[in-house]
């Protein structure tokens, strides 16, 4: 640190990203009260561990490979260039700014904040299939999410050199794509193999409601996810830039803040669309469910990742409206393709990340048509047709596809799903004895019951 000012930057710097850090694990825990609020009572030991667990496997596979991928895939490779080996070396497990030296500050909690990321986007997945995955198998899901599909998509759509921005004109400043729709497609693509929960569907295909054990969790649960996507959206963002020492190819005043692609941004007006989506989305979520508390909350989420894309450029009534948009559409979307295909998506993860996400998507190219996707120059402007074609990559091509063989593969070898017995009695149970006892006491109630009558 050469100067008092390029010091103190590096100080604020280091303790943005950490704080974001820090506000991201709300997130988490958000998940794990709104998925066990969500499931049974016999199956909350196995909803709390399974998500739980993502946290060591992701972090750990994150350090060895993930990161690395991020800094090393931006071409594609061979779109826009080969794989970045040299720029990529300073963050394999081995390189020299993955190790604590004191003279690298930033690294460090820029890992971290794009690990929070990776978590969340393994989290979405996780309470889609609540009830009757096996836990290795969602764990290999997360791993594949976490640490390779996502560090591919980030790279490609969420890095200022990536060749989705230079070619297509992709724009998605806080995530609607790049980690909820990508979430939501690997969710769909599991949901399809594994099958919905015993008891979901009549005889004659007509979905019934498994609500809820217990709304007050899901309600909690979603408010600590709110609160732990102010840190998600500031960890979009990167602190305190002079212009002059990005590549020497950006001119201009010293930014307080840039989005991911380097373009200006500030925190206050990502705070304020922040709250107008959300508000926008509780309005609709409300609205078209009747008032339901569940999809209401649901509907707080996903106005806020329909807006996400493009809320470094909305006007606020903007960012209300199309969260509003987005979570009208997503409802649709869910019950309709629950009663067409017959998906059991258990908390509405696809339809509130994953739809919404690609909604979010197709409007931002239409909304933002024009304007510049990077300040570096010979980049493609943000248009609809970019946009579209990168919500297609990131639901499907990153998404559902790599998902939908993982499953195919370990439902073939009898890993994916749980056995019926254990699904009817619940997965809590530790041993097979806990099982049998568990069984000659529904054989004694059933007797009883008949006896009665």
């Amino acid at each position: 640190m050469d100067t008092d000012i390029g010091a103190l930057t590096t100080v604020f710097t280091e303790f943005y990203y950490w704080v974001t850090v820090a506000l991201m694990f709300l997130i988490h825990v958000g998940f794990c009260v709104y998925e066990v609020g969500a499931s049974r009572h016999k199956n909350h030991l196995h909803t709390l561990m399974k998500n739980t667990m993502l946290i060591p496997l992701v972090t750990v596979t994150w350090f060895f490979f993930g990161w690395w991928i991020y800094w090393a895939f931006p071409n594609g490779p061979f779109i826009t260039g080969g794989i970045e080996w040299e720029a990529a070396a300073p963050y394999a497990p081995w390189g020299e700014s993955m190790g604590p030296r004191l003279d690298d500050r930033i690294t460090g909690v820029f890992w971290a904040a794009f690990l929070l990321f990776a978590w969340t986007a393994a989290s979405i997945v996780s309470g889609a299939v609540i009830e009757r995955i096996r836990s290795f198998a969602f764990w290999l899901f997360a791993i594949m999410i976490g640490s390779v599909t996502w560090s591919i998509d980030a790279a490609w759509g969420w890095h200022y050199g990536g060749w989705m921005v230079q070619i297509l004109g992709y724009h998605d400043a806080y995530a609607s794509g790049v980690i909820h729709g990508i979430a939501g497609g690997c969710a769909l693509g599991v949901l399809v193999v594994l099958g919905p929960r015993l008891g979901k569907f009549a005889a004659d295909g007509t979905p019934r409601d498994i609500l809820p054990h217990n709304p007050w969790l899901v309600c909690v649960g979603l408010f600590l996810i709110y609160t732990g996507f102010w840190g998600f959206y500031v960890a979009c963002n990167v602190p305190v830039i002079d212009p002059g020492g990005i590549d020497g190819q950006i001119t201009g005043a010293t930014f307080t803040a840039t989005t991911i692609y380097l373009t200006p941004t500030t925190l206050s007006a990502i705070t304020v669309n922040f709250l107008m989506s959300l508000a926008g989305g509780l309005l609709v979520g409300y609205m078209v469910s009747k008032g339901d508390a569940f999809w209401t909350y649901s509907g707080g989420l996903a106005g806020i990742i329909t807006a996400s894309a493009g809320n470094d450029l909305y006007h606020p009534i903007q960012a209300m409206i199309i969260g509003g948009v987005g979570t009208a559409l997503m409802y649709k979307l869910h019950f309709w393709v629950e009663r067409t295909f017959k998906i059991d998506d258990a908390v509405g993860a696809v339809a509130v990340h994953g739809y919404a996400g690609f909604i979010g998507l197709v409007i931002a190219g239409f909304v933002l048509w024009g304007h510049p996707s990077s300040p570096y120059e010979g980049y493609a402007a943000i248009n609809p047709l970019g946009n579209f074609l990168g919500a297609i990559i990131m639901f499907w091509g990153l998404g559902f596809i790599p998902a939908f063989i993982l499953a195919k593969i370990l439902s073939a070898m009898n890993l994916l799903r749980i056995p019926k017995e254990v699904e009817l009695l619940g997965l809590d149970f530790a041993s097979e004895q806990d099982k049998e006892n568990a069984r000659q006491e529904m054989v004694a109630a059933e007797n009883e019951l008949i006896a009665k009558f």
